[in-house]
Formats: structure tokens, sequence, C-alpha cells
């Protein structure tokens, strides 16, 4: 199934595949719905794009009016791909591409405050719950207002252990999960607020 832009600058840019089984492309559908949901806050937003695989999700979210987006994987070949991605795009001036392992990424001070943090890695190896430990841990990577967004397979689906963060939406569509965490207090102000 081609790869495309959903919307904004670049929309309707096909875009190109990983070579071999080490990427999981996200389906259109559930790109479409992901941005749905995000809305108006992905303009002028810091988009990392986690195991960026091809690109897609951080290519759309610049496509759609992000100011920049950090992309890092570990393959060589879907740093090549992105790289192709984004000037098929004609987006890469507004992008930061990395070859790095994202555990070590994450024991690291973050290059920037991100407004989303997408975490999409390989499935059925429990990677997601590593990573989310991590951004969990460190308060740098996760200040009040960063959502981190997790792609995961149903069938991986488990009940994580954390201190700040907290899952506070969820979409299911086919065999795609996925889930939306931020830091308690910020969950909690809209209720608040309301109370006043």
């Amino acid at each position: 199934m081609p790869l495309r832009v959903i919307a904004g600058s670049a929309k309707g840019r096909q875009l190109k595949l990983v070579p071999g089984e080490t990427t999981r492309p996200i389906m259109d559908r559930v790109k479409e719905s992901l941005f749905n949901i995000i809305g108006r806050n992905i303009y002028d937003a810091i988009f990392l794009d986690l195991f960026a695989g091809t690109g897609s999700v951080g290519i759309e979210a610049l496509s759609r009016g992000a100011e920049v987006a950090y992309f890092y994987d570990l393959e060589r070949k879907a740093i090549q791909t992105i790289e192709a991605n984004l000037k098929l795009t004609r987006l890469e001036s507004k992008a930061v591409l990395r070859r790095a392992d994202a555990f070590q990424v994450l024991r690291q001070p973050p290059p920037r405050v991100f407004d989303f943090i997408y975490v999409a890695p390989p499935q059925y190896k429990g990677m997601w719950l590593e990573v989310l430990r991590l951004l969990d841990e460190n308060a740098d990577w996760t200040p009040p207002k960063t959502e981190v967004i997790v792609q995961i397979d149903p069938t991986e689906s488990s009940t994580p252990s954390l201190k700040r963060l907290e899952r506070h939406d969820e979409r299911k569509y086919g065999n795609t999960l996925l889930w939306f965490f931020q830091t308690q207090d910020t969950i909690l102000e809209p209720a608040s607020s309301l109370e006043e």
C-alpha cells in the first residue's frame, strides 16, 4: 500500500518505504485520525519522531505546520529513506535527522523541549515500555504539556508503572493502538479550571 502525506503543504506526495521488514509504516487512516486528535496544536509545534522509520509521522507534522521535526532512527536504511522523503516533500529545511539509538538519546539531556514525542518502536520486544519508563523518569524530556504518543499492537499492551506520566486517551484502529500520555499535573489542569 502506498504511503503518502495526507494534508498540508506536501499533501498527496507519495513517500518511499524502508527496504526490508525492519519498519512498520503507520496506515493512512491511523495517521489521519492521529492528526485530527492533535488538531491545531500542531501549528508551530516542536515534534519528535523517535523510531522514525520512513519519517511519515514527522513529515506529516511538518506538512501540517509544525515548526521543526526531529527524526531519530538506528537503521541506516531508515535514515536514508527519511532523507529521501524529506527531499521529496521539500521539508528538509525544517527537519533534524539523526542516526542514533533511542535509549541512549533518552539518557542524555534533550536538544530542546518537545511539544509532541511520537514513539513507534519495533513490535513485540517490549521496547515501548522501556522508552516510556525513561521518559517518565526524565522530567527534562517530559515537562508539563509535552504529549507522548505511543503506537503499539494491541497484543503488546500492558499497564506501565509510571510516576509522572499518565495515560489520558486511547484509540484503537484494527491492529494499531494509540496511547496518549502527559504529566499528571497537566491532565488535571482543565478539571481544576472548570471548578473555579
